[in-house]
C-alpha cells in the first residue's frame, strides 16, 4: 500500500488543497482546519448547515498564512466574501486547539472503498487517501495502526457520513442518492477517524503498512 493523496483544509468546511508533502503533527496535518467561520451569535458555522462554504477554497500562502479564494484570511475582503456567500455577517477566527476537529485530527480514506462506491473522493473530505487497498479492507482497520513513512497513525473508528457528501465539490448541486447509497451499502459509515501516534513528514507514494 502507499500514500496516494494528501489533502489539507486550512479553513474548516471550505474546499481544500491537494499536497505533495506535509508535516504531520500530533494535531494532524500542519495548517489543517485552523480558521473557523463564526456567526454573529458566536456559533461556528459549517457546511453541514451552510453548504455554500464548500464553494470557497482555503489554502496556505508561501508564508503559511491561510487564504480564502486567494485573500488573506484576516483581511476585510475575505470576511466580506464569506459574509456575502452566506448572506449573513461572519467573523473569521483562528483556533489551533483540538476542539477545531469534529472527532479526531485525521480522516483517512482508501481507494478500495472509494472505487467500491464509485464516488468522487472529494465528497468525503479526507486528509489521506491510501492506495492499493483491496475493496472494503478499511473496515477492518480500527484498533490497528498504520505506518506511513516515518509516521504512525491509529484508525479509531469508521466515520458516520452526513449531508456534506451529497454536494458536488465543483457545482454544489445536491444529490441525496450519494448519502442514501452509503447508508444502504455501508451502514452510513465510510473512511476512518484517526489519531496521530508518531508525528513526522508525509510524502505522496510513502509506503503504508498495517500494524497489529
Amino acid at each position: 500500500m502507499h500514500l496516494k493523496e494528501l489533502w489539507r483544509y486550512p479553513v474548516k468546511s471550505m474546499a481544500g488543497e491537494q499536497l505533495q508533502e506535509v508535516e504531520l503533527t500530533k494535531l494532524g496535518l500542519a495548517g489543517d482546519r485552523q480558521i473557523l467561520v463564526q456567526a454573529a451569535t458566536g456559533r461556528i458555522l459549517t457546511s453541514r448547515t451552510h453548504h455554500k462554504l464548500l464553494g470557497l477554497k482555503g489554502a496556505l500562502d508561501p508564508d503559511n498564512q491561510p487564504l480564502i479564494n486567494g485573500l488573506l484570511w484576516n483581511s476585510k475582503e475575505a470576511a466580506q466574501l464569506v459574509s456575502d456567500t452566506l448572506n449573513q455577517p461572519v467573523k473569521l477566527i483562528r483556533h489551533e486547539g483540538p476542539e477545531r476537529f469534529d472527532i479526531l485530527p485525521l480522516l483517512v480514506a482508501t481507494d478500495g472503498a472509494i472505487d467500491y462506491m464509485q464516488i468522487d473522493s472529494r465528497r468525503l473530505r479526507p486528509n489521506l487517501i491510501i492506495g492499493g487497498v483491496e475493496g472494503l479492507e478499511e473496515r477492518t482497520w480500527p484498533n490497528h495502526a498504520l505506518q506511513i513513512g516515518n509516521t504512525k497513525i491509529a484508525p479509531a473508528q469508521l466515520r458516520g457520513r452526513c449531508v456534506m457528501t451529497t454536494y458536488h465539490p465543483d457545482t454544489l448541486v445536491q444529490d441525496m442518492n450519494v448519502l442514501r447509497s452509503i447508508i444502504k451499502k455501508l451502514d452510513g459509515v465510510m473512511a476512518l477517524d484517526t489519531a496521530v501516534i508518531t508525528p513526522g513528514h508525509l510524502r505522496i507514494n510513502d509506503p503504508v503498512a498495517l500494524l497489529p
